[in-house]
């Protein structure tokens, strides 16, 4: 019996050892981020065109727009393997500790990126197919190279790392609209204290891989620290425009200030701390700036949704 069980049992772990691989390959995390966040725009696109916002619409959006978002990420990780492989917190990802080959994780890439963007096309319309797949080559065609060569690439990225929830707003509505650029505005300046303050943490790891973020090309830490201040202070105001256009009520509005301060707040004490990039404390500092953009996005979106203003 134990003979015929050993078999089944080593499938099993070869089984879950290559789903994490493809969680870890797919940035299952960053995923489910980007999918939250297009639920948000669908949400408000189902709102405005008087449809129910719990609909096989909602799991035909966020299921293309999470396969295009996990095949992005493998590509990307496709392009990087080398830079991964220099850098202590990507070195044991599965292409370059050598649990995937690069061909399985191109295919694996390639399949859920066109296959996602031709399923968004089919079943939600194929304008959010067609800006599915652009956001992701602009993702892998621009942001991924420049990462190698200026800072600028933050700036560039945070394009395609805005698009998520237009993309859940023209998957309900099948077009574009001014007030999906409130989503993208909001999205856009949240990305820069988040991934400064990544940077921020891993400058080390970035000099290793030849990452030139901006701590590792300006090594004292006060233009990412001014960056971090002046975004999270740009955050507040923007944050309270769903208000003002009638999508969100006064709860929101309130929850959304509470938020963009304390945000600041985190950002402030960093910036105004002084203390050399590499010094545990300053680090620690970021560490709890980047905490404080993972906890404010989805609250404020939370927030949002709960408080909406029928149109």
């Amino acid at each position: 019996m134990s003979a015929m069980t050993e078999p089944i049992s080593l499938l099993r772990r070869q089984a879950t050892s290559l789903l994490r691989d493809y969680a870890e390959l797919m940035k299952l995390r960053v995923t489910t981020l980007i999918v939250m966040t297009a639920w948000c725009g669908y949400y408000f696109g189902a709102q405005k065109a008087g449809v129910s916002s719990l609909s096989w619409g909602l799991f035909h959006a966020l299921f293309g727009i999470g396969l295009v978002s996990g095949g992005t990420a493998a590509l990307n990780e496709v392009m990087e393997h080398e830079a991964d492989g220099r850098m202590r917190r990507t070195a044991q990802r599965p292409l370059p500790a050598g649990r995937m080959s690069l061909l399985h994780a191109t295919t694996a890439g390639l399949v859920a990126t066109l296959g996602g963007s031709i399923y968004l096309a089919v079943f939600t319309n194929p304008l959010t197919g067609l800006l599915t797949l652009l956001t992701s080559v602009v993702y892998l065609a621009a942001y991924t190279p420049l990462k190698r060569i200026s800072p600028i690439c933050t700036f560039v990225g945070a394009f395609p790392g805005a698009m998520p929830g237009v993309l859940g707003w023209t998957a309900a509505r099948g077009h574009l609209e001014w007030s999906t650029l409130i989503l993208f505005a909001i999205l856009f300046v949240w990305q820069f204290p988040h991934f400064f303050s990544i940077a921020w943490l891993y400058r080390e790891d970035y000099a290793s891989g030849g990452i030139r973020m901006l701590p590792v090309v300006e090594e004292d830490g006060r233009s990412t620290a001014r960056r971090i201040l002046i975004y999270s202070l740009i955050l507040i105001p923007l944050s309270t425009l769903p208000s003002i256009f009638g999508m969100a009520g006064k709860i929101y509005l309130v929850g959304a200030v509470v938020l963009g301060i304390a945000l600041f707040w985190f950002g402030a004490r960093l910036a105004f701390l002084k203390l050399p990039i590499n010094s545990p404390r300053s680090k620690m500092f970021a560490r709890h700036v980047l905490q404080a953009t993972v906890i404010y996005l989805p609250i404020l979106f939370a927030l949002m949704m709960s408080n909406s203003v029928k149109p």
